[in-house]
């Protein structure tokens, strides 16, 4: 999986059908035009490609950082952009929009991915930070780590997905709406008690990536029909009402209950051994 690998994005594949992908760009991972764009061009290509992914964990390579956010002198641009007077206010913002369409859907690449994504953080998770671990599938947090929704503190409400994800991951809608106005640094503790996180891993990034990673290889070695439509059905759930939801899972399932792994499983059930599954993606002959 090293190909996948890119300036500052490092791709392993520790154990079969399992990623890792790691933040590299020094010091503190805070992202560029060009990081962010290489994040979501990462996953689209593994889809694209029909890699045989079957779950993946985002952690950063520096124990102190996950990521600093947006790169401040992207923000700085993005100010130089607001203030410009010489251009037509309303084409300018069409052509801004256009920009946070493309980081929207970049750092949401992970959701489009038909394999679960499992976010590891540790030490600092800031701004941008936030946006991108919410839309993980599931998300584990070390001891160590801090968080804060720091765009108030720009000057700018959270536009890249925070304050999209966030009131559907947390029910304590009063204290996301504290967190975010006032910016303020909060804990793995208070990012477990909203929902934010559903595990705290005692110490650093070793051990946090260890535990998410433990989770993806028992994640892995499930049906990847039953996983991808699983993840696929949720966040359908999340984007409808329930007889919407129920009458889709009905149309959905017609055509994946007929899967081989069905048989796969109960034949490995019988024999006591690991099921084998095929990849999840079968190329079209036309």
């Amino acid at each position: 999986m090293d190909k996948y690998s890119s300036k500052w994005i490092k791709v392993s594949e520790p154990s079969p059908h399992v990623l890792l992908v790691e933040l590299s760009r020094a010091p503190v991972n805070a992202f560029s035009q060009e990081y962010w764009q290489e994040f979501g061009k990462l996953f689209d290509r593994l889809v694209e490609d029909g890699a045989d992914v079957r779950a993946a964990v985002i952690s950063s390579a520096f124990p102190k950082f996950f990521t600093a956010g947006l790169d401040l002198s992207d923000a700085v641009l993005l100010g130089g952009d607001a203030a410009d007077t010489t251009r037509d206010a309303a084409r300018a913002s069409l052509a801004m929009r256009k920009k946070l369409i493309q980081f929207q859907q970049a750092i949401g690449a992970p959701e489009r991915a038909p394999f679960p994504v499992i976010a590891a953080v540790h030490g600092h998770c800031i701004g941008l930070g936030v946006d991108l671990i919410s839309i993980c599938d599931i998300r584990y947090a070390a001891s160590n780590t801090s968080f804060a929704i720091k765009e108030v503190d720009i000057g700018l409400a959270p536009d890249i997905g925070s304050l999209a994800y966030l009131p559907h991951i947390t029910g304590n809608h009063s204290l996301l709406r504290e967190l975010t106005y006032t910016a303020r640094s909060f804990s793995a503790a208070e990012a477990e008690k909203i929902g934010l996180v559903s595990k705290v891993v005692q110490g650093g990034k070793d051990e946090v990536v260890s535990e998410a990673l433990g989770l993806a290889k028992f994640i892995a070695g499930k049906s990847p029909i039953a996983v991808s439509g699983s993840k696929h059905l949720i966040t359908h759930s999340r984007d409808h009402n329930v007889p919407e939801n129920l009458a889709y899972t009905g149309a959905w399932n017609g055509a994946a209950l007929m899967t081989k792994d069905i048989t796969e499983n109960l034949r490995a059930l019988k024999a006591k051994q690991p099921p084998k599954f095929a990849a999840l993606k079968v190329f079209s002959r036309l």
